[in-house]
C-alpha cells in the first residue's frame, strides 16, 4: 500500500545529512551554489542567479502542492553547509512508482559520500515507509559523472530515451539513460551494500 502526504513536513536524516522540505526562504542558503559555472550543465531548467533561482524553488514548491514533486533541500552536518537540492517526482501512487531526480550539489560536496548518504535515506523512506516498488532516475547520456554515480547506489541502467532532450550544444537532440531500483533490490542487496559504504 502506497502512503505518502504531500502536507507533511518530512525530514530524512542520519549522522552525516538532513533532508527537509525546500522553502522559498532557502534561496539565500542555495544562491553560491547555484551560481556555480556548471552546476546546471546537464538541466534544461536553469536556477542561476537570484530571480532564476526564487523561479526554480516556487516551481518545485508548486508541484510539491500540486501533489506531482516533493523536494528537499539536502544539508551537510559535517560541515554545517547546505549542500543542495534533491526531490521525488513523478510520484504515481496507483502504480505505486516513483523517479528521483533534479539532484544537484556543489562542488565542494562532490565525492565526499555525502549522495550516497542521501539516497540510502531516500530510497529507504521511499521502500519502506511510502511504500513504493520502483524508483526510477534518468541522466543525459552526456552526464557521465551522474551515470556512475547512479550506478555506484545500486541502481541498474535500464534503457535509452532516444532523442528526449534539445542537445547541449543546441543542434538537434540528446538521448536521456533511464536507471532504476526495484524494492526487492534493495531488500535483498542493496541496502546492505550501500549501508556498508556509509561507514
Amino acid at each position: 500500500m502506497f502512503d505518502f502526504d504531500f502536507n507533511k513536513e518530512y525530514i530524512l536524516e542520519d549522522d552525516r545529512v538532513r533532508l527537509s522540505p525546500l522553502k522559498i526562504e532557502h534561496v539565500a542558503d542555495l544562491l553560491e551554489i547555484a551560481n556555480e559555472p556548471d552546476i546546471w550543465k546537464y538541466s534544461f531548467i536553469k536556477g542561476d542567479g537570484e530571480q532564476n533561482l526564487r523561479v526554480y524553488i516556487a516551481g518545485a514548491i508548486n508541484q510539491r502542492h500540486n501533489q506531482k514533486e516533493y523536494p528537499f533541500i539536502v544539508f551537510d552536518k559535517l560541515t554545517g553547509q547546505f549542500a543542495g537540492c534533491t526531490r521525488y517526482c513523478e510520484i504515481s501512487p496507483n502504480i505505486q512508482s516513483i523517479r528521483l531526480g533534479y539532484t544537484w550539489y556543489g562542488e565542494k560536496f562532490r565525492g565526499t559520500g555525502i549522495n550516497k548518504h542521501c539516497k540510502y535515506l531516500l530510497f529507504q523512506f521511499a521502500f519502506e515507509i511510502m511504500g513504493a516498488e520502483r524508483i526510477g532516475l534518468a541522466a543525459y547520456s552526456e552526464n557521465l559523472r551522474s551515470i556512475t554515480a547512479m550506478q555506484s547506489v545500486g541502481c541498474k541502467k535500464e534503457g535509452v530515451f532516444r532523442g528526449i532532450f534539445p542537445s547541449l550544444n543546441g543542434n538537434g537532440r540528446t538521448d536521456a539513460v533511464l536507471l532504476s531500483i526495484l524494492k526487492n533490490e534493495w531488500e535483498n542487496q542493496v541496502k546492505s551494500e550501500l549501508g556498508n559504504k556509509l561507514t
